[in-house]
């Protein structure tokens, strides 16, 4: 695989940070993925907005103009084959030669990209040949500003690990009054009575992108109603249908939910329709 780091193309055997870097140290950094396809990536603009607000957010200096950004994502799409590709860009805050809690802002940020194999999405989204994926569900244990897309996902990585390590496919969470906020590494709509929902975006939850893009292209083709709102776990375990979204999966249908099927036990008919209204335009964000 070629990488990038702080200005250079290289494999990835030879890409080396100082251990001291704050990115190790603390995960202290930003990171975000956008799907390529043959070389055409899927809400790049929307992918960066989201990193440069991060970056803005923990006060860590955005070392790139639009532009650059773009070019080094097309050069890693390029060198790695350009097929069903996710390309990732990780900001640290630097090095600082020391081991110190409190940092200075006028470090120069370490940038790494990367690229991930994706799975490559079907032209036509057909519910009788989908398979849908079993989750579990867990109340929520991470630290309260989920919003921010850090490299620190400790929290992430141990809630998905009890998924994983019953072999299903992710972990749905709660908080303490209930309430749905979203999946380890994902999303969550319900669906009942062809109503789409999902929650309310706040410091619980990640803006994600393909949520995003699944809120605007639905209400943009009109058929179908899409809510923001509290969505309670029994409403989870009620709902005809529930979905998962995220920039690999983009929106990937459940149907069983800790040990119980979603609805009748198959991918919906609205999941269906709704995808194929997203794919539609994909290419438009």
């Amino acid at each position: 695989m070629i990488v990038y780091l702080n200005g250079d193309y290289m494999d990835s055997n030879k890409a080396m940070i100082s251990p001291l870097d704050r990115g190790f140290i603390f995960g202290d950094g930003i990171y975000d993925v956008t799907p390529s396809y043959d070389g055409r990536m899927v809400g790049f603009k929307l992918h960066l907005d989201r990193m440069k607000k991060g970056l803005h957010d923990i006060g860590i200096m955005n070392p790139f103009t639009d532009d650059q950004w773009y070019e080094i994502a097309l050069n890693l799409s390029k060198k790695n084959g350009g097929k069903n590709l996710g390309i990732y860009f990780h900001v640290s805050r630097g090095n600082e030669s020391s081991r110190f809690h409190g940092f200075n802002s006028k470090t120069s940020p370490t940038v790494f990209g990367m690229v991930i194999e994706i799975d490559p999405h079907p032209a036509i989204p057909n519910r009788k040949i989908k398979k849908g994926l079993r989750v579990i569900t867990s109340e929520d244990l991470r630290w309260k500003r989920c919003n921010i897309k850090s490299t620190a996902l400790l929290g992430n990585v141990l809630h998905f690990q009890e998924s994983f390590s019953l072999k299903k496919d992710e972990t749905i969470m709660y908080n303490s009054n209930n309430e749905l906020t979203e999946a380890s590494c994902s999303n969550v709509f319900i669906v009942k009575k062809g109503i789409v929902s999902t929650p309310i975006l706040d410091h619980q939850i990640l803006p994600g992108i393909s949520r995003a893009m699944t809120i605007e292209s639905l209400r943009s083709e009109g058929s179908i109603e899409v809510l923001e709102r509290i969505v309670t776990m029994e409403e989870v375990h009620n709902a005809d249908e529930v979905w998962i979204t995220n920039s690999s999966k983009h929106i990937a249908p459940v149907v069983e939910i800790d040990n119980k099927p979603v609805g009748d036990g198959f991918v919906g008919e609205i999941w269906e329709k709704s995808m194929n209204i997203y794919e539609d335009s994909k290419y438009d964000f």
